[in-house]
């Protein structure tokens, strides 16, 4: 019967009782789920884990542009691993690392939770941060609430072409006249 329609006969499922057979074009099968096995691929996204190193003697503009640096991060939906480098003396003081580890986890609140809580490891102290759908989406709306209602009370920007505005541009360079 499968050779007259120039197809093949596929055992299906050969631990059943009677095992299930199936007339179809076998090529075709194997195409079809290499297809799709390459397109679940192509739709799984890949998060890697990105690391920031600070030191526990930052100062507030490098803290600002490491932050802002894996707020990036977050929002792109990778997890950032927050390390604080002790050099010398500054293990002594772990409470100035943890300092700085707080202070980004509370800068990064509306786009991130905290997935592994502060801890040393010899000279380093590491935190690990994943993004949270749910604060993003809570601070989205938000900004968008925010925004609607500045629309409201805002005035329209008056830059453009007015066609009763009398002024005209001046050109800096003199006149010349023919004598």
């Amino acid at each position: 019967m499968a050779r007259d329609r120039d197809l093949d006969l596929v055992e299906v499922a050969p631990m059943a009782n009677p095992p299930v057979c199936r007339i179809m074009d076998y090529g075709k099968f194997k195409y079809e789920a290499a297809q799709k096995a390459k397109e679940s691929r192509r739709k799984t996204t890949q998060i890697s884990i990105k690391e920031m190193k600070y030191r526990v003697k930052i100062g507030k503009g490098d803290f600002d542009t490491k932050t802002r640096k894996v707020e990036h991060f977050l929002a792109e939906g990778h997890k950032v691993k927050l390390t604080i480098m002790f050099r010398g003396r500054e293990v002594a003081h772990p409470e100035l690392g943890m300092k700085i580890l707080e202070g980004v986890a509370d800068a990064t609140k509306h786009l991130a939770k905290i997935e592994a809580s502060p801890r040393l490891d010899g000279r380093n102290m590491t935190m690990v941060l994943a993004p949270d759908k749910r604060a993003q989406a809570d601070a989205a709306r938000a900004a968008a609430r925010e925004s609607a209602a500045a629309g409201d009370n805002a005035t329209p920007d008056e830059s453009h072409d007015d066609p009763h505005d009398d002024t005209q541009d001046t050109n800096d360079q003199p006149e010349q006249t023919e004598q």
